[in-house]
């Protein structure tokens, strides 16, 4: 598995996969998971608010930080590189991805490098604005998934406009600690990842699930809407979309 960024969702996806990987191992799997976290930005003094790291840590890479902690917690051997997802890469021995990226330019390197050649089985995305979000587990379109009625569609299949880079905001990062906690709620990151992790979870303990994704909303109780694995419903998103762009995280 790749984890591409280690930001608020990689690093809260990040915390709950050794529990899968426990659970792997209970069920059975030989193996259970072994992870690569992908990213290359370090630790600033902001993202010791509403991300897992600490004042002592500023400065470190994120993905090398995160790895090592889970392995010597854990007992793991997973890796930490501190680099960016090069779009030119064939991910060789990666079964599933999952992009916990911020821009669209990084979710387009993804699909080019799940897509077309690649034989990657799964793309889970995680993308969040201030206080909702959502997550959404797609099969791309290449070597190893061919073109099916009920093949899952991937977040660029179903919103394209999150891999159009020009749209990107061009944004600098939060120079406070008030600022970034102004721009996301403090566990929008978590309540994410958790639901995503979950679904993950019913996908290798009983190998069939009944939703490929979801929607979530902090503002109310029970704002989670499901995405269902129905073509109907996937013709319709993005029927709605191209009448009124409503672009993802």
């Amino acid at each position: 598995m790749l984890v591409v960024g280690c930001g608020g969702n990689g690093s809260a996806i990040a915390a709950g996969l050794p529990y899968l990987h426990q659970a792997l191992l209970v069920y059975g799997h030989p193996e259970g998971l072994h992870v690569t976290l992908l990213d290359p930005d370090v630790v600033s003094p902001t993202n010791c608010v509403r991300q897992p790291f600490s004042m002592s840590e500023i400065g470190l890479y994120k993905s090398i930080v995160l790895a090592n902690r889970l392995n010597l917690f854990w007992g793991l051997d997973w890796q930490g590189i501190p680099e960016s997802l090069d779009p030119r890469r064939k991910l060789d021995g990666v079964d599933i991805v999952v992009g916990c990226v911020d821009t669209r330019a990084a979710r387009g390197a993804i699909a080019k490098c799940a897509e077309d050649w690649s034989e990657v089985d799964y793309w889970l995305d995680l993308g969040n604005n201030a206080d909702s979000g959502q997550f959404v587990l797609g099969e791309p379109l290449n070597g190893r998934n061919r073109r099916h009625r009920l093949r899952l569609r991937t977040i660029s299949e179903l919103f394209p406009e999150v891999i159009q880079k020009e749209l990107d905001a061009g944004g600098l990062p939060s120079c406070s600690a008030a600022e970034a906690l102004e721009r996301q709620e403090p566990f929008v990151n978590p309540i994410l990842a958790n639901h995503a992790l979950a679904l993950l979870a019913r996908l290798f303990r009983y190998g069939v699930i009944s939703y490929h994704g979801g929607f979530v909303g902090l503002s109310s109780l029970g704002g989670v809407q499901a995405l269902r694995i129905d073509p109907k419903c996937w013709k319709r998103l993005r029927r709605i979309h191209k009448r009124t762009p409503v672009v993802p995280a």
